[in-house]
């Protein structure tokens, strides 16, 4: 058979169909993810990252796309522009469209945290492989659009659905609103569903969002792909006809040593977007790049087939080492880059990975060690290899046997590495306040019902600020876009006598099960840290009760103390940090464990993990009491069961509100604010909860034994499977923003008391743990809807277009709502 196109072989197998624009297939082959998330790969042929290419056209394809930019939005906007591209695969592209555009300032995500700098933000890829990117800009005023209005141009290789750029969007509008955005790729791939689900995002966050791109089509995958592709990669695996199609390498003393030439890299210049690079940078390199060249070329000798390959993150520098090179010398040049993602290699004409070369991670990755690859490296005659990395991945395992370079030097006659020096950003010029001068914590009963010993308050006392706000009024300022949820409170609901009869039933009913829970996760985090005396610091406010409790059980059970404190930690704005300034002055950060209440789709998880890269020693795994989304290895359970905790706000938690975040209350040196609801003395309930939970304690002590022991030998790892339910539930009904979408008895909980809700999603036969949801949801006019195969007990769903219209003026019922189509 006659192969036209490098995606026939998966086209055939799967039944793969790639539908759009003429230049589609030119532009686009097919190759099969080694990845549970994702069947097919589309493999860009004028990326430079799986497919070694020309490198000016890598480069001109993206300059392309940036002039087309500039074009769209006027010399006058395009000047105020900055430009973002994606970690990892479209850095080097997005710094091309940066360089179409002309006069705009770079930045991309990164994996890569790098001490000292200060993370601006944030945002999930939910289907890749590494999901989480970060925002390390040195200049923080980078994206906070200086110049009102500014565009945000966002740079990615390809659209397959749209939600990653919803998600940086979401983030980044939520930090630094701004009113329009251009987004670019080189395909456009999104079905016409997802165009519709942008268009509407749009409208909501009021902003104009514009889409550049080279190729519009889209991918008609047939039922049951990603299970067939799973099956297919784990066939040809098995049966070792494409794992690893190289030529079988020379004895290793007959292979090339490696020749390292010095580039004489213009000072001052930065190795990458990374931490950002201004038009002054860009007129730097450029000056800079033909000398670079030169020594290359002298290096390169009489080479005839020379390869340039980047490093992961690292694509700009040796891109434009590539072009360079293409001037100076009559060579075939070509480009590409390592990788991190892992995709099955068939030495198949009709297949777009024909070979790879693996190696370990030679950067000491954020996420540990792990393979690396180089695709369609071996067996494609190059007779020379530039290796270009920076000097962050200048590394002894980079030398190593078995390492890039020693693999490398298996397929080609002749290996040169040329180091970039990593750009180390200079500190902005601010004095650091001495966290020892920092104040004490807020301790009871001057600030909360709790005794003074229960627990320490790293927050500051706002209790006589009006802060509470309608709840109806903080809907539709939060979905707006016109307030964070942390800059408010809602007023808090005080129950009824049927609502507070129903919390006294739950709590005698679950009252054993909880202090089971709480025994095995204490005991649990305490075989963690053998020889030490771990500092619980608790998630405010929902795992101050949690916290208490551990503290309890470790007391009674062992005679021991263990320091207790509650911090602030806000959705999409971080941890404390200077909370955590303090516990490091007064405590080993090693010492730390955090603790919340319970897990949902696991956004607090991932927002510690993130806020915790800028702070040496602490280890950003949270403690919790139920871990129904898999999100965490420390639990008490992973079962979805009534914490009555989570039935009451302030009255059950010390009569302490949730935290606040605020710009005109919080300054620089001041600790997340709270309220301490005083006149709610006669609600609270709080050392009620606590004091029949602990009396359970020594009923459970042989069971909470037995299930520690079973958990400490077990598999433990996350598995993130409410994160991926939520994502189904969000899609399914039409919603398109995870936020909006709250797992698990306690999380619904939340949003009957705090939100306005839309429905309440049920598990068909769920008893007694939803007894008190169906109550709020009445009280409110909810619905509830009973569904099969909910991985959780419940799920709340907000309101995904709120206005006081559509909900009416009080915000308790659902009335008159046009309803969004299910999908």
């Amino acid at each position: 058979m006659d192969v036209d196109w490098s995606g026939d072989w998966v086209a055939e197998r799967l039944g793969v169909e790639l539908v759009g624009d003429s230049e589609l297939r030119d532009l686009l082959g097919l190759a099969l993810r080694r990845n549970p998330k994702r069947a097919h790969l589309l493999v860009s042929n004028v990326l430079g990252k799986h497919v070694p290419q020309r490198p000016s056209v890598v480069y001109g394809a993206g300059y392309e796309l940036g002039e087309r930019v500039r074009d769209l939005l006027g010399e006058a906007e395009a000047r105020r522009a900055v430009v973002l591209g994606y970690a990892e695969t479209a850095t080097g592209l997005g710094h091309a469209v940066a360089d179409g555009l002309g006069v705009a300032p770079y930045l991309h995500s990164t994996r890569r945290p790098v001490e000292g700098v200060a993370r601006a933000g944030g945002f999930e890829e939910s289907h890749s492989h590494a999901t989480s990117h970060l925002l390390l800009p040195e200049r923080p005023g980078l994206l906070s659009a200086a110049t009102p209005g500014a565009p945000l141009v966002l740079v990615d290789d390809e659209f397959s659905t749209g939600n990653t750029v919803l998600n940086t969007i979401r983030a980044l509008h939520e930090r630094y609103p701004r009113d329009r955005y251009v987004i670019v790729a080189l395909v456009d791939m999104r079905s016409p569903e997802d165009r519709a689900t942008l268009t509407a995002f749009a409208r909501e966050i009021g902003a104009r969002v514009d889409l550049v791109a080279r190729a519009r089509g889209t991918v008609r995958l047939p039922d049951g792909v990603l299970e067939k592709g799973l099956g297919l990669v784990a066939d040809q695996l098995a049966e070792r006809t494409g794992a690893h199609q190289e030529e079988p390498p020379p004895a290793r003393e007959a292979r090339p040593a490696p020749v390292r030439v010095e580039l004489g890299w213009p000072a001052g210049v930065p190795d990458g977007g990374r931490h950002g690079f201004t038009p002054v940078h860009r007129a730097a390199l450029e000056a800079a790049l033909p000398d670079m060249a030169a020594r290359l070329a002298d290096a390169l000798g009489d080479a005839r087939r020379v390869l340039v390959l980047g490093f992961e993150e690292l694509m700009y520098a040796p891109l434009r080492l590539g072009t360079a090179l293409e001037d100076a010398t009559t060579a075939e040049v070509r480009y590409s880059t390592t990788t991190r993602s892992p995709v099955l290699a068939v030495d198949d004409p009709g297949y777009a990975i024909r070979t790879q070369l693996v190696f370990p991670a030679h950067d000491t990755p954020a996420d540990g060690p792990g393979e690396r690859y180089a695709y369609n490296v071996a067996g494609a005659g190059f007779d020379a290899v530039v290796a270009v990395v920076d000097s962050v991945a200048d590394t002894p395992a980079l030398h190593a046997p078995g390492g890039l370079l020693d693999r490398l030097a298996g397929h080609t006659g002749r290996v040169l590495l040329a180091v970039v020096p990593s750009y180390v950003p200079t500190p902005p010029p601010a004095e650091r306040q001495d966290a020892t001068m920092l104040p004490e914590p807020l301790r009871g009963p001057a600030f909360s019902s709790y005794a003074a010993d229960e627990v320490g308050w790293l927050l500051q006392d706002l209790s006589d600020t009006a802060l509470e706000a309608p709840t109806e009024e903080r809907e539709e300022a939060i979905q707006s876009g016109g307030a964070h949820y942390a800059e408010s409170l809602p007023v808090e609901y005080q129950p009824t006598p049927q609502y507070q009869e129903l919390f006294k039933a739950a709590l005698a009913t679950s009252a054993g099960r909880i202090a089971r829970a709480v025994g095995t996760v204490t005991e649990t985090v305490l075989a963690e840290h053998p020889g030490s005396r771990p500092v619980l610091v608790s998630l405010a406010r929902a795992g101050t009760p949690v916290g208490v409790l551990m503290r309890r059980w470790a007391r009674h059970r062992h005679g021991i103390d263990l320091p207790h404190y509650a911090v602030s930690i806000v959705r999409g704005r971080g941890i404390d940090a200077n909370a955590l300034r303090w516990l490091a002055a007064h405590h080993d950060p090693a010492d730390v464990v955090f603790v919340d209440g319970w897990t949902g789709k696991g956004a607090i998880t991932r927002e510690l993990a993130a806020a915790l890269e800028e702070f040496d020693g602490f280890d950003p795994q949270i403690a919790v009491l139920a871990d129904p989304g898999g999100c965490v290895r420390t639990y008490g359970t992973r079962e979805d069961f009534l914490i009555p905790s989570a039935c009451l706000n302030s009255t059950v938690s010390g009569l302490v509100s949730r935290t606040v975040l605020r710009s005109d209350l919080v300054g620089p040196n001041d600790f997340h604010g709270a309220k301490f609801y005083r006149e709610l003395a006669d609600a609270d309930v709080s050392g009620y909860f606590l004091d029949t939970v602990a009396a359970r304690f020594d009923e459970v002590v042989d069971a909470v034994d037995a299930e520690t022991k079973e958990l400490l030998a077990a598999d433990r790892a996350p598995t993130w499977e409410g994160w991926a339910a939520v994502e189904r539930i969000s899609e399914e009904y039409g919603i398109h923003d995870v936020n909006l979408v709250k797992p698990g008895v306690g999380e619904t909980t939340r949003v009957l008391l705090r939100r306005v809700p839309w429905k309440i999603l049920a598990k068909r036969g769920a008893g007694a743990d939803l007894a008190h949801v169906r109550l709020l949801a009445e009280q409110r006019g909810v619905p509830v809807e009973e569904v099969d195969e909910l991985p959780y007990t419940c799920v709340g769903l907000i309101h995904p277009k709120y206005n006081r219209g559509a909900t009416g003026a009080s915000g308790t019922a659902v009335s008159g709502v046009a309803e969004v189509t299910e999908k």
